[in-house]
């Protein structure tokens, strides 16, 4: 999301079968520390997932989003650039 100075970044885990959002965050980098702190946030909350489905942007290829759902026991299923839905 473009702002006054940059951009802001949001990462949205959400369980597409109630539509409702597990965890939100928001960042002014691209890390994939956000986005691993929603990812558990969302984890510790409702339990892990079957599978979770992403784009194949850079926080979701980077090892430490990767290795979170493998440990966790959640099935990867990455869509091209943008195709989340």
């Amino acid at each position: 999301m473009p702002v006054r100075n940059g951009f802001l970044y949001r990462v949205a885990i959400m369980d597409w079968a109630t539509r409702k959002f597990s965890s939100l965050r928001l960042s002014n980098t691209m890390h994939a520390d956000f986005c691993v702190d929603a990812l558990n946030e969302a984890i510790t909350k409702y339990g892990p997932p079957e599978i979770v489905n992403m784009d194949k942007g850079s926080q979701f290829m980077e090892s430490a989003w990767i290795t979170t759902l493998i440990e966790a026991g959640v099935g990867v299923s990455m869509d091209g650039r943008g195709r989340y839905l």
